[in-house]
């Protein structure tokens, strides 16, 4: 069987679970959240594997540049991703790495993005289901009027992190 090599590391924000397979990285989400067996068991099943309590190059990379974008040092990331999901879940997931730092987007318009409007829910989900957090950044997708809507890592989280990427512009 294969082996997805895990390490959770803790941040001002929340813990993560970070996974590498293959010396990509396949999982950095919030250790705590209402998805966890659901994303755990999809990505177990897609590389049909298990998982490892690992450290890894991928990981260690990982950690060092999560850090870095926490402590405004920078704002990309340059992993190799390694996503386990649906055609469709791709799409969105492809979508929302192109939305740019410090802006936000909204489900409609992920749905404009990928030419299927009125898969709003669908996308929302997809959304949802992201086991790349930050990287694959979902937290800049907020509902069309403007409010904050769920996120993994919570709401809290989720207005921290735009704060964040707001300030990195006044630096």
């Amino acid at each position: 069987m294969n082996q997805i090599n895990i390490k959770y590391h803790k941040t001002k924000y929340g813990e993560f679970i970070i996974g590498s397979f293959n010396d990509k990285l396949c999982m950095l989400d919030w250790r705590y959240r209402k998805m966890r067996d659901s994303i755990d068991a999809r990505i177990l099943k897609g590389l049909n594997a298990k998982f490892v309590e690992k450290d890894s190059a991928i990981i260690q990379k990982t950690i060092n540049q999560l850090d870095e974008y926490f402590n405004l040092d920078t704002k990309k990331f340059d992993i190799p991703l390694l996503m386990v999901g649906t055609p469709f879940q791709h799409s969105v997931w492809e979508s929302l790495i192109k939305v740019p730092y410090g802006t936000t987007s909204s489900y409609l318009q992920l749905s404009k993005d990928i030419n299927n409007e009125k898969a709003v829910r669908a996308v929302a989900n997809a959304n949802g289901a992201n086991a790349i957090s930050i990287i694959i950044p979902c937290h800049r997708i907020i509902g069309t009027n403007g409010e904050l809507t769920g996120y993994a890592g919570g709401l809290g989280v989720k207005k921290k992190l735009l704060e964040l990427e707001q300030n990195l512009f006044t630096i």
